[in-house]
């Protein structure tokens, strides 16, 4: 038996072997699937830890590992070096206020939501790393800003093509889009793994207050595997709940995502409405809010309460008022 790419050749057939033409275009067949890359040993590794400990809660929602490579190097103490970052960042701070106070927000809406912690004193020895952080803006959004920590570690793509996902988009009449609320602080770290995201901050938030200890209690962005972590929960959420919300909504949730964005059309509004719905629903189970929904259809848009609509939609009057553009991605 030979192997080539995706397609194999069974020898014992005297037609394969003794017909070249045929021996030629069995050996070097190709199909689509020579143009997916196969998985990496760490991209392996990476889904068999998610398989093994991906848990719920009592809850109901999802707590996942971080996912380190095995066997790992100790990683040094930082501390200083998160010190100086720190430094750095009040630096940067002082001279924008609205930064410092859109950044102060954040950071103070994070711990009101139980997303970070004060964290506890480490044994002696405990190993730990602290996370650096720092402020970025969407172009488009100019008043919100996002803390990204800056921390490095791999993890596999599992995000569906951004091709696919618009191919499919444009292909029916109804059209919606939605989103996942803050979908990678859904996802909680587990607790024995939150010492490895520590970060420094001022006590309540004050800057002229003590620097305390704090460690994330959910999967942080900026960390290089959070986008396969949450994927692969949004998936785990929708196989767990298929039996009670249907096969076609799983699909919806596996197929027609792009990290926390959903874009889908459907052939009717009716078909449109019920899908949402029962996706709304299914993640729903495992606390996680599906909204800021949007479409171009006003029949559709009217099946869903006025706090899951898109920002720009909220306060037309669907009967009299033209549907705006809506950014999506």
């Amino acid at each position: 038996m030979f192997a080539h790419g995706y397609s194999a050749l069974d020898t014992t057939d005297s037609t394969q072997t003794l017909n070249g033409e045929n021996l030629g275009h069995s050996v070097f067949l190709h199909t689509t699937k020579d143009n997916k890359l196969a998985p990496s040993m760490d991209d392996l590794r990476f889904l068999q830890i998610m398989d093994d400990e991906y848990r719920q809660d009592e809850s109901k929602s999802w707590v996942a590992p971080l996912p380190f490579q095995s066997p790992r190097k100790q990683l040094p103490n930082n501390k200083e070096y998160a010190k100086s970052r720190l430094n750095s960042l009040c630096r940067t701070l002082s001279k924008q206020p609205q930064m410092k106070a859109h950044y102060l927000e954040f950071v103070e809406k994070m711990l009101t939501n139980k997303h970070a912690e004060i964290a506890p004193p480490l044994q002696e020895g405990q190993e730990c790393w602290y996370l650096p952080s720092f402020g970025v803006y969407h172009p488009k959004k100019p008043g919100q800003i996002r803390v990204v920590f800056d921390v490095l570690l791999t993890g596999p793509d599992l995000n569906n093509t951004l091709l696919g996902v618009l191919m499919r988009f444009w292909k029916e009449p109804v059209a919606i889009t939605a989103d996942i609320q803050h979908m990678f602080h859904c996802f909680i770290v587990r607790e024995d793994h939150r010492d490895f995201l520590r970060f420094l901050w001022f006590h309540n938030s004050d800057p002229d207050s003590d620097i305390v200890d704090y460690r994330m209690c959910v999967h942080v962005f900026g960390n290089s595997p959070s986008p396969a972590v949450a994927i692969y929960g949004l998936r785990r959420a929708a196989k767990e709940e298929e039996k009670n919300f249907g096969s076609d909504v799983r699909r919806f949730v596996e197929r027609e995502f792009y990290v926390d964005d959903a874009l889908k059309s459907f052939p009717t509004e009716a078909e449109a409405i019920s899908v949402l719905r029962r996706a709304q629903m299914m993640l729903a189970a495992s606390n996680l809010r599906l909204h800021k929904i949007a479409s171009n259809r006003p029949a559709v848009l009217e099946a869903f309460p006025l706090e899951d609509r898109a920002k720009d939609i909220k306060d037309l009057n669907l009967l009299t008022d033209d549907l705006p553009l809506q950014r999506s991605l």
